[in-house]
């Protein structure tokens, strides 16, 4: 549920709270899952401690996704372009459902974060916050890692003024 969906839910319905609650930590977590570190992936599975065999429902498969922007960040909405997304969905024994999504045409790690996105739906979240947290923050730093790394790069253009133009 977005939250555009979200202004129908009745905020006295602690039911359909704790949902939108549910829906938005899993968005979070498999956002996570997405953009960290593909080393990192592996290690969470056996974290999880879990017995996690799986039945695939959808194997992974690569396909094309259309990728819309705002004009100015905020105005009218328009087709970017598409990129390449990989997609997978498996099924615990217990019978959860994991989904994984990630850019581009990693079937394995797709697979890897369905897999966790299965794990992640059966711990309480009080436990699953401090491992979405860590992840975010190893994102936060390879990110300012990678943008420390372009900065001397950058160049500002200066437009000077000619006499008879001023």
């Amino acid at each position: 549920m977005d939250r555009s969906e979200e202004r129908f839910v009745d905020p006295e319905n602690a039911a359909a709270a704790a949902v939108v609650a549910d829906v938005r930590q899993r968005q979070r977590w498999l956002g996570a899952f997405a953009r960290c570190p593909e080393e990192r992936l592996e290690p969470l599975l056996t974290q999880m401690g879990r017995d996690n065999r799986y039945t695939v429902l959808r194997a992974p498969e690569a396909g094309l996704m259309m990728v819309r922007a705002r004009a100015g960040g905020s105005g009218q909405r328009f087709n970017a372009g598409e990129m390449t997304v990989t997609r997978c969905s498996i099924r615990l024994e217990d019978g959860t459902v994991g989904h994984g999504y990630v850019a581009g045409r990693d079937k394995a790690r797709a697979e890897t974060i369905a897999r966790l996105d299965a794990l992640m739906q059966g711990v309480a979240s009080a436990q699953a916050e401090p491992i979405v947290a860590a992840l975010e923050t190893e994102i936060e730093a390879l990110a300012e890692a990678r943008q420390s790394k372009s900065a001397p790069t950058k160049v500002e253009f200066l437009t000077m003024v000619r006499g008879e133009n001023a």
